[in-house]
């Protein structure tokens, strides 16, 4: 019987169950398959996704993210950054700034240290992907800013952007009194989105700062999302909403995203190690 250990990590209470997979060899099939047991809250380990450790062909770490519905995610930005200071306090990789090699190519991470105390870690999270056909979104060739679609009886405007998997930005004056919930389900499965979508309800409190209620595609509502935070800034500084380098607050807590049209989204947070534990195959 094979006993599997894994570490259990967050960023912004974004959790995930960390797995070096270079330690087992393990099918990804495997992995794909509990996914969904073991990031149950109340039957599994619980998290909103399932991070492995493999080999990679350009750097010496691919990270590979399974959702809790067993699909696979290009990338996760609150992923990533606990991903780069489980490498770096294990002696994995000797350098504080190193590349990691995602589904959505390869990324710089800084750790951020006081000393050998990780205070954060920063990504270059590449440039913005803008155009419909590579997003995607259907229809003819574009850039989706403030489009409108009819969901629930309402229009609503919304911005799309990829960071390497797709996003639906849609700013709102409040997001109180809003089913936010039953709109990102809704929006996550609409057929607009050939590849579903995470979807980012966004409310400006000033120039440089907003706040968001996230739909993670396959995994629901969560306490944070790096790609949406970095989706969200991109969608307002298109639409002139927002001034970069902006903070945005999540219910977890506040990442900080800067960006300037051409250039990469810069991602800095926390990352922060839960527990460690083990299960049988």
């Amino acid at each position: 019987m094979t006993v599997i250990s894994f570490t259990k990590m967050h960023g912004l209470g974004n959790d995930f169950i960390v797995i070096n997979n270079l330690e087992y060899g393990l099918d990804l099939a495997y992995f794909a398959a509990r996914a969904g047991q073991l990031c149950d809250r109340h039957f599994g380990i619980g998290a909103d996704g399932l991070v492995l450790i493999e080999k990679g062909e350009q750097s010496p770490f691919f990270m590979r993210v399974f959702n809790p519905d067993g699909s696979e995610a290009e990338m996760c930005g609150n992923a990533i950054r606990c991903l780069a200071r489980y490498l770096w306090e294990r002696g994995l990789s000797p350098e504080s700034a190193f590349r990691l090699e995602t589904g959505a190519g390869l990324k710089e991470v800084i750790l951020l240290l006081r000393g050998k105390e990780v205070l954060g870690v920063r990504v270059d999270m590449g440039a913005p992907v803008l155009e419909s056909t590579t997003i995607p979104v259907s229809g003819p060739p574009r850039h989706v800013i403030n489009e409108t679609i009819r969901l629930d009886g309402e229009e609503l405007i919304f911005t799309a952007v990829s960071m390497g998997n797709p996003h639906c930005v849609i700013f709102l004056p409040d997001l109180t009194h809003i089913p936010w919930q039953r709109w990102g389900m809704m929006l996550e499965n609409d057929s607009l989105f050939p590849r579903r979508t995470n979807v980012e309800f966004a409310r400006i409190l000033h120039r440089q700062e907003v706040e968001v209620r996230v739909w993670e595609r396959g995994a629901g509502p969560t306490l944070a999302c790096g790609t949406g935070a970095c989706a969200v800034v991109v969608a307002g500084v298109l639409t002139g909403r927002l001034n970069a380098p902006a903070q945005v607050h999540l219910p977890g807590g506040t990442l900080h995203i800067s960006w300037e049209e051409g250039a990469p989204v810069s991602m800095e947070g926390p990352a922060e190690e839960v527990f460690n534990g083990s299960f049988h195959m």
